[in-house]
């Protein structure tokens, strides 16, 4: 129990912190309030049409594809840190993944998945 006592005094710490900041932020900051800063658009642009429109499947299908490459391309930094290490079998392992990345990427194109009508 003794172990786990700087952990939790920096929880406390961080929590007393959040809660004196906006305390002061409370107290200190002026509230002038007006028609302008009550607005739901502050950059001046009034609105226009209805706020909940419709997007397009494929916007939510690129979106999720881009994340999936991403974290794919996210695994190729492990193996180049320890390229040496793991000799020809990391080698071999990683064209391999390599190569379904590039068949998936291959895929989407054929799909035609990644244009926009």
């Amino acid at each position: 129990m003794l172990a786990y006592l700087p952990v939790l005094l920096f929880v406390l710490v961080g929590l007393g912190f959040g809660a004196v900041t906006i305390g002061l932020s409370t107290i200190i900051v002026p509230r002038r309030e007006n028609a302008v800063k009550n607005s739901p658009y502050e950059c001046g642009v009034e609105p226009v049409g209805d706020a909940r429109g419709r997007f397009s499947v494929k916007f939510y299908l690129v979106a999720v594809l881009f994340i999936l490459f991403d974290i794919e391309a996210v695994f190729l930094y492990p193996w180049a840190v320890s390229f040496h290490q793991l000799g020809l079998y990391g080698l071999i392992e990683m064209v391999l993944f390599i190569l379904i990345l590039l068949a998936g990427y291959f895929y989407l194109l054929k799909k035609r998945a990644l244009e926009w009508e």
